[in-house]
């Protein structure tokens, strides 16, 4: 007898087990290569281009030259010598301040009416979510331009009562109202997730609360908030970024430029020109990376103070 042949006739337990990352690969193989088309568009269109934009951030680089490495010139002329970088950081605080809240009061209303079982609930909450899916388009913008312009629809109404309007979009005083107010119109999104948590409230907790004698602002404010504030925590994280990334309709009401005098000059709106107006975009990839630490201290910020406001089932 050969020695192949006993060697093929030797017990299982003598033959040599396979290796540990060559079982790894036999029993993961098949989801890896599932995973295979999003770990290469995670790491090409999305790793990529950040690593190289923070090294873009430490240089000047306007595409038509090799990028020159500066260090922390940008960062620094940003910080103490660029008074449009603090006018944009002004306005788009500015904006988030006033819109998301007002925002998510409006949707919590409209959803506390929405929870109150009227006819045809189905039909009001996709007319209200409808704004949402068409999002910050151009065409939404372009039609609120014309809504808020010196002729449009707002002054036209005005008028019938014998009030003179002023150009809304054309006036420092009120061009990013306009803008505040449009982001409340977009309320759908957040009304939805409220529907939904309201939902899960027990009716038979209202019902006690009615016996005892409590009003309905007080049942509001002791039942109805209370065991919504994980809802209203997810809503205004999602919310606020958003409100940080906001930028066509700023783009489109004021031609790009963000006047009049910089009062629609949002912070991704000077991020745009620095990079395609003025193809600085060494010192455009430093603002981007700005944004980004400033909506991460937020997020990290929100959640560190959630424990003192958000009540779960505990």
């Amino acid at each position: 007898m050969t020695a192949r042949s006993l060697e093929s006739g030797a017990p299982a337990r003598e033959r040599a087990a396979p290796s540990l990352w060559a079982r790894i690969w036999q029993n993961d193989a098949p989801g890896y290569l599932f995973l295979l088309p999003w770990l290469i568009g995670f790491l090409g269109l999305t790793v990529g281009p950040m690593v190289t934009s923070l090294y873009l951030s430490f240089t000047h680089f306007d595409l038509l030259t090799a990028p020159r490495w500066t260090g922390v010139d940008n960062y620094m002329r940003m910080f103490t010598n660029d008074p449009k970088f603090w006018a944009s950081m002004r306005v788009t605080m500015f904006f988030v301040i006033f819109s998301v809240p007002l925002k998510l009061a409006f949707a919590l209303g409209v959803a506390m009416l929405l929870n109150r079982g009227i006819r045809g609930l189905p039909l009001y909450r996709a007319l209200f979510y409808l704004p949402s899916l068409l999002g910050a388009s151009v065409a939404i913008a372009i039609l609120w331009r014309q809504i808020f312009a010196g002729d449009g629809l707002v002054n036209k109404f005005l008028s019938i009562f014998g009030i003179v309007g002023p150009s809304w979009i054309s006036n420092p005083n009120y061009s990013l109202w306009t803008l505040i107010v449009l982001s409340i119109w977009q309320f759908g999104s957040p009304m939805i997730i409220f529907l939904a948590g309201l939902r899960q409230i027990p009716q038979d907790m209202y019902e006690a609360a009615s016996l005892d004698g409590a009003s309905k602002w007080r049942q509001f404010v002791k039942i109805t908030l209370p065991l919504l504030t994980p809802v209203v925590f997810f809503n205004a994280i999602i919310q606020t970024i958003e409100a940080f990334k906001s930028f066509t309709p700023a783009f489109i009401i004021s031609g790009g430029t963000g006047n009049p005098i910089n009062s629609t000059l949002f912070y991704t709106l000077y991020l745009y020109q620095e990079a395609f107006g003025f193809f600085r975009m060494g010192y455009a990839s430093a603002l981007a990376w700005v944004l980004l630490a400033l909506v991460g201290l937020f997020t990290a910020f929100s959640f560190l103070t959630s424990k003192y406001w958000v009540h779960y089932d505990d």
